[in-house]
């Protein structure tokens, strides 16, 4: 299979010996180590009361172009214009599902918190693939061997492949690693005008679980609704991965579709 400009897919998710290898090792060795159950717990705790601003959606994904996701071996491009890229390669994949256009165009908006000019948080904390804490961390996860300084790892009561969870208790009772993903799904959650279908809404919380809907791993935490929605989002996931170029898409030109799809599905101002 061939990307959007005719790159063997083969080469994405390169975490071996990318032009990027460096910066993306240190990245994720700060995410495993930082990322426990005790810090995502505050952080949903902290960034549950959504007192960080009010704006529309348009607005907010402004801040996008703040960031270059340090994660990525991919590209080195801001994210506004990983926004558009999807938004585009979804509406090629599905021409009549609008809120999948949406989708695209929305999915990473959660990394405004690495923006300076909005949360100022490290993008350890924001970006990368999300995982569940309280339980094993497995080499399903990318570049597994940076674990090793996770303290939940040392703790038995955590470090098991079930951890604190139960099997099949489903993905929707799973503590996850605080990022973009939770964020963003917390803001839409708890804005009332929010009209987006389950399936948008659950691409959105579980898009960057690489390790789950492409490794493969984790299914003994996974139940039925999960199973269902899997397809839905491999086939996102394929749209976000596969839209990655060097090519920056005329962003004045497709201002009007978004703009249009936002009003349609998440109108007004919402609280960040």
């Amino acid at each position: 299979m061939a990307s959007k400009d005719g790159k063997d897919t083969k080469g994405f998710r390169n975490y071996t010996d990318s032009a990027h290898q460096a910066r993306v090792e240190r990245l994720y060795h700060d995410k495993y180590t930082g990322q426990t159950v005790d810090y995502a717990t505050r952080m949903k705790a902290d960034y549950g009361q959504f007192n960080r601003g009010t704006m529309s959606v348009w607005d907010a994904s402004m801040f996008l172009d703040d960031i270059v996701d340090q994660s990525d071996p991919d590209v080195a491009i801001s994210q506004i214009h990983h926004a558009i890229q999807t938004g585009e390669a979804c509406r090629k994949a599905e021409p009549d599902l609008d809120w999948f256009h949406l989708l695209g165009f929305i999915h990473d908006l959660g990394k405004i918190l690495a923006s300076p000019r909005f949360g100022g948080m490290q993008q350890w904390e924001m970006v990368g693939d999300t995982f569940p804490v309280g339980c094993q961390l497995t080499d399903a996860n990318v570049l597994h061997h940076l674990t090793e300084d996770n303290a939940d790892m040392k703790n038995p009561k955590y470090n098991t492949q079930l951890g604190m969870y139960t099997e099949g208790c489903g993905f929707e009772n799973v503590t996850w690693a605080f990022g973009h993903d939770e964020y963003l799904y917390m803001v839409l959650m708890n804005h009332p005008e929010n009209r987006l279908p389950r399936e948008a809404m659950y691409c959105i919380r579980f898009h960057s679980f690489y390790p789950w809907h492409h490794a493969g791993g984790y299914t003994y935490l996974s139940n039925a609704q999960d199973r269902d929605m899997l397809p839905w989002v491999q086939k996102f996931q394929k749209c976000d991965l596969y839209s990655k170029v060097d090519k920056i898409e005329d962003f004045n030109a497709l201002k009007p579709y978004y703009q249009g799809l936002i009003d349609k599905y998440v109108p007004g101002l919402v609280k960040w």
